[in-house]
């Protein structure tokens, strides 16, 4: 199975267009390294179809920069790109899709909750449902997206509940009847003929008990690195709202990812969803040596991983 990270930072990318913090002025100036596309990865079993993981605004810039995701020589239209798998409604996760309005087949994978905010809002519907499907999806119930002729696609994906919120242009709105979860998914992702498999969790408001078991010897495991404390929006003059208050854990902290997944035996972790104030994002900062100590890495947009 192979995996490409089209992009590693949380949402407005970075730099952030309105945005002179550190980090921003950095990327815009003398670490032109740090600039990071809005957060997704790109999943195949063959190498020539491929699934997207949400649908982030930075959508068509990635797809420009990933030659896997190029159209084929000798077609006048075509993508590898066979469906996209959503895990929350947030704009940095779906506005994306209006950039796949071109008419090519590929199917929508996501929890009826997710579904439901794409069917309320019409700028939708210029992905006309006769080419692209929208298929929801169950906790718990692992499925096999197919290819667009209908084939199979080798790669089985396990969704399941992971504690967030509700994405925040929809907390003014009244809450549905239900209080079953669906706002927020991680999902479990498999090579069917080879058995290697990954986590991928792009937000994640705490490690539960049913986290933890899951997550024990992961082999590789994309997690929520939005922050590196819970206070630094605020901190730094950002934001009024905690890390928890938008339904992120921390990196660091007594309950920080740092320290919460330390002895579950993962092979490799991977932090994705990076906001441009976590200064983790600096090479030589006390924060990456810390992470890095931890056993992660922050990844660059681009970077290709094969399991």
């Amino acid at each position: 199975m192979r995996v490409v990270v089209l992009g590693a930072a949380a949402g407005g990318g970075v730099p952030q267009w309105n945005c002179n913090c550190e980090v921003c002025r950095a990327a815009r100036g003398p670490q032109p390294e740090l600039q990071a596309t809005q957060a997704s990865i790109a999943i195949s079993a063959d190498g020539e179809h491929w699934f997207l993981i949400n649908a982030s605004p930075d959508l068509r810039q990635q797809v420009i920069a990933t030659p896997q995701l190029h159209p084929k020589p000798g077609h006048l239209r075509h993508s590898p790109i066979s469906g996209v798998i959503l895990t929350n409604g947030e704009v940095d996760a779906v506005a994306g899709l209006l950039s796949l309005r071109e008419g090519w087949p590929f199917t929508i994978y996501a929890h009826q909750r997710v579904l439901s905010v794409l069917k309320s809002n019409s700028i939708f519907n210029v992905l006309d449902e006769k080419r692209v499907r929208r298929q929801p999806i169950e906790f718990d119930t692992a499925f096999e997206p197919v290819l667009p002729d209908g084939s199979p696609s080798g790669l089985e994906i396990l969704p399941f509940a992971v504690p967030g919120k509700r994405a925040w242009y929809l907390e003014s709105a009244p809450q549905p009847e239900s209080d079953e979860p669906g706002d927020t998914l991680g999902l479990r992702i498999a090579d069917k003929r080879s058995g290697e498999y990954l986590y991928f969790l792009a937000a994640c408001a705490a490690l539960t008990p049913d986290l933890r078991q899951r997550l024990q010897d992961a082999p590789l495991i994309f997690f929520d690195g939005t922050l590196w404390r819970d206070d630094e929006l605020i901190a730094a003059g950002l934001g009024a709202k905690t890390g928890q208050r938008m339904g992120h854990m921390a990196m660091s902290g007594e309950n920080g990812a740092l320290a919460a997944l330390a002895d579950l035996g993962i092979a490799r972790k991977i932090f994705l969803h990076i906001n441009n104030s976590n200064p983790v994002l600096f090479p030589d900062s006390a924060e990456r040596k810390a992470a890095e100590k931890s056993g992660w890495q922050i990844p660059s947009d681009g970077m290709e991983i094969t399991i």
